[in-house]
């Protein structure tokens, strides 16, 4: 009999906490939930107050079963999953399912895996906390409910296999609504002028002083004008204002600030920062990482500031106490701050070192002195004229937190702190030119994932354990593709004034250029159009603030979960029955024009696959049957023209011969292609166009792609066309029937004869299908579960190990592919008794 079973929702963390308990304590993962509501139809009993059907999840049967036993032998159970509603839920349902009696049941919580904390929390046990786990509860009820009658409503009115979600659908009206500001945006631009004077520093250097005109001009004709009036104009300082200024450091670290700053200065996803921070938590490395609280310990600030005046001095050194802004936080316990304050570095891979020293940095410059800074501003005058031109400058004092860290900004440009020369008032300024340069006006920003998140905050929609479901979620569904746009190249007019010479030029410039921004798709836009015209209350921003208000009552115990998906339930379940009834349907269909050729109408509409053009439309049989083709990413179904959508007929396009076949290009499922002679060629992104692409090229695509190909093959076989040894990246391997093999390091590949590939062939291990990556279930793996604590007799085997054993796929597709192999085989042993 064990004397403690310790149970944790993950094998990463029960890992890092047995390393801090003694020989009398079994460490167990739960793999997560345990279980979840039913599949078959709701899972809920409306009728009976909404009470949950749960099932136990196929893939945890194993798990409940070990967990079962050991926690009828264990004198006591420990229940230590995350202190949050979703936490507080995986101890309830472990202690329902385990049927765990109170009696010998104790839950902690702890928002660090450190000795001290988890000593701590052995010595203060509580009971589960029932309001937590209802709000946990009423959060999934309500979108089990939203989900599971709006989705088969979006498959008969809009198209099948579409899914609606109360918070995510949210999210996508607020990517929908600024791609229309943006669509509606128009455009238009300013003269800006510049002026550079030149000036001597202390050591006598002449330098540069660039100022700008207090005024911008609407046209060119203003800006030429303001021009020849500075020709013979003088140009002196009118006044000089130097005022002292400080800059404070920003709060610790939240979810939403975490999952910002990692965007905007190491380029990670929202989602890839909470898989890192997950395992630097888990690790014992970091403080819990799903909290909107910008409080840290008395013991985090003492430690902080020793750090500090250790490395820097006191000077450095002013402690902060931060106050949390969002009023009911959830996860109120802690800022995301490094669990030892003491280690400034980690090991681990390059990402988890990057979010680390992130993380461990804003820390420390959290409880760091003010930066003081003398801000300078300029005034120029210009002898013959009541415009100004103004220079500001910044100089660091004393740089503070700044030594440290600084945070960054959506548009931040990277641009260092001007430092103004030494300057008088009434000082005459030497002019070396002045440029007026045409600025246009930009639309608004598309969102980040990061500027998403912190536009969800603002609007109070989701928490910090949702941010990062919600945006994969909206990804995964098709509604938003998060993508890099080129821009394109636009021409600016730029006047210059010189040696008392007017020259205008041209420029040009890339405009429009995204990267990594979340773009609508129109099957998103069409969706969000049905559901904001329908379910007005349940797509406004308001009400899912108000629900996430409604699920932190519930947890503060102010609320009852059942009578708040009551109030719900009555008022949206009767609309949907009314729109499922209405005949009417949504397919964002839109009649551009006729055809020029034909005389027929163009339309647009969502297709079975997408978004497509279509010429004619069809009506009986033995009419012609209309002509299709599907929109380039960049096109929208309400903004393409008539124009637009003509040159999209023009493929697949005819571009010549080439050793007397055709050569055709187009675009298929997977990009541009060239056909010819029955076979295909990739062309290449952002340089070849299928719609303008010439034979000249195209030859060379072909040509290019042949000599690839003859360099990959290394020998080729007569006895069996089928039968190749090839040139891959890891090296040369046999290829046979779509099946590859690998070459024994003795065998030279060139020189490998057919019988002995058929014999290589024979002998390997029988083939089996690959798995693809299954989200959100990497550590599902029963027998992965046990890890004993120190000074136990008990040997605990690598995950990765026995997730191999115990996660063999048994679908149907397994044993077709294996009976595929087991054919060739037989096959191949034919073969080789025949030579």
């Amino acid at each position: 009999m064990e004397e403690n079973l310790v149970i944790v929702e993950s094998p990463a963390k029960a890992k890092t906490i047995e390393k801090f308990l003694g020989k009398n304590y079994l460490v167990k993962s739960s793999y997560g939930h345990i279980r979840d509501l039913s599949k078959k139809n709701l899972g809920i009993d409306i009728q009976n107050n909404f009470e949950p059907q749960y099932e136990i999840s196929e893939d945890k049967q194993v798990v409940v079963k070990e967990l079962k036993k050991l926690s009828k032998d264990a004198k006591c159970i420990w229940l230590a999953s995350d202190e949050d509603r979703e936490g507080e839920a995986i101890a309830w349902h472990l202690s329902e399912v385990l049927e765990l009696s109170k009696e010998k049941t104790k839950r902690i919580v702890f928002h660090e895996i450190t000795k001290e904390a988890i000593t701590n929390a052995i010595k203060k046990p509580r009971s589960i906390d029932l309001n937590l786990v209802e709000a946990q509860q009423a959060r999934r009820l309500l979108d089990r409910i939203v989900g599971f009658e709006l989705s088969p409503l979006l498959w008969k009115k809009v198209k099948p296999s579409l899914s609606a979600g109360r918070v995510q659908s949210v999210a996508v009206r607020v990517i929908v609504e600024r791609e229309r500001e943006i669509i509606a945006f128009q455009s238009s631009y300013s003269f800006k002028v510049v002026g550079t004077f030149l000036i001597k520093n202390k050591e006598n250097e002449t330098v540069e002083l660039k100022a700008e005109l207090s005024t911008k001009f609407a046209t060119k004709e203003e800006a030429r004008k303001f021009l020849e009036i500075c020709k013979g104009a003088d140009f002196k300082v009118s006044d000089i204002v130097k005022k002292p200024a400080k800059k404070s450091p920003s709060a610790p670290f939240t979810t939403s600030t975490l999952q910002q700053e990692a965007s905007r200065k190491l380029g990670f996803s929202v989602s890839q920062t909470m898989v890192i921070a997950q395992r630097l938590y888990e690790e014992g490395k970091i403080t819990y990482m799903r909290t909107d609280s910008v409080n840290l310990s008395d013991l985090a600030l003492n430690l902080a500031k020793t750090e500090i005046i250790s490395e820097f001095g006191e000077k450095y050194s002013q402690t902060r106490k931060y106050k949390t802004k969002s009023k009911g936080a959830q996860e109120a316990h802690e800022a995301i701050r490094p669990a030892y304050l003491d280690k400034k570095t980690i090991t681990g891979n390059d990402a988890e070192k990057k979010l680390y020293d992130l993380i461990y940095k804003r820390t420390i410059a959290s409880q760091m002195s003010d930066a003081e800074l003398e801000r300078t501003q300029v005034t120029i005058d210009i002898s013959n004229s009541n415009h100004t031109f103004q220079a500001s400058g910044e100089v660091i004092k004393f740089d503070g937190f700044l030594r440290v860290y600084s945070e960054s900004t959506d548009d931040e440009k990277e641009e260092s702190p001007k430092i103004i020369p030494p300057l008088k008032v009434n000082q005459v300024l030497d002019l070396d030119n002045i440029k007026a340069t045409q600025k246009f006006a930009t639309h608004p920003p598309r969102y980040t994932e990061a500027s998403l998140v912190r536009r969800l905050e603002e609007l109070g929609i989701g928490r910090p354990s949702t941010y990062a479901p919600i945006i994969s979620t909206i990804q995964q569904r098709g509604y938003v593709l998060k993508d890099n746009r080129d821009g394109i190249e636009r021409s600016y007019s730029n006047l210059v004034l010189k040696n008392q010479k007017i020259t205008e030029e041209t420029k040009k410039e890339i405009t429009g250029q995204e990267k990594s921004k979340l773009f609508p798709t129109d099957i998103g836009m069409l969706v969000n159009d049905y559901l904001v015209g329908k379910f007005q209350s349940i797509m406004d921003f308001n009400f899912t603030a108000t629900v996430e208000k409604s699920f932190d009552e519930i947890a503060e115990g102010k609320m009852t979960w059942s009578n708040m998906l009551d109030d719900f339930y009555k008022k949206f379940h009767p609309l949907v029955e009314k729109f499922m009834n209405v005949n009417e349907y949504a397919d964002g269909k839109r009649v551009l024009g006729k055809d020029p050729q034909t005389g027929k109408t163009i339309l647009v509409r969502i297709g079975r696959f997408g978004p497509i053009v279509q010429i004619g439309e069809a009506t009986e049989e033995g009419d012609e049957k209309p002509k299709y083709a599907s929109l380039r990413k960049e096109q929208h179904i309400e903004t393409i023209t008539l124009e637009q959508a003509l040159e999209l007929f023009k493929l697949p396009r005819e571009i010549g011969e080439y050793e007397s076949s055709k050569v055709v290009a187009s675009i298929g499922r997977f990009g541009p292609y060239l056909l010819h002679n029955k076979k295909f060629y990739t062309l290449k992104k952002g340089v070849d166009d299928p719609y303008t692409i010439e034979l000249p090229r195209a030859i060379e695509v072909i040509d290019e792609k042949r000599d690839a190909d003859k360099n990959k093959i290394i020998k080729e076989f007569s006895e069996d066309s089928g039968l190749l040894i090839l040139n891959g990246r890891y090296g040369p391997y046999i290829s046979y029937n779509k099946l590859n093999y690998k070459i024994p390091k003795a065998s030279v590949p060139a020189n490998i004869s057919f019988k002995e590939c058929m014999e290589i062939i024979e002998s390997s291990p029988e083939k089996k299908p690959s798995r693809g990556f299954s989200r959100g279930k990497t550590t599902n793996s029963p027998k992965a579960n046990t890890y004993k604590a120190k000074g136990s007799s008990a040997k605990p085997k690598s995950e990765t190990t026995q997730k191999t054993k115990t996660e063999k796929p048994k679908t149907s597709s397994t044993k077709k592919t294996s009976s595929k192999t087991t054919g060739t085989k037989k096959a191949v042993a034919s073969k080789v008794k025949k030579k």
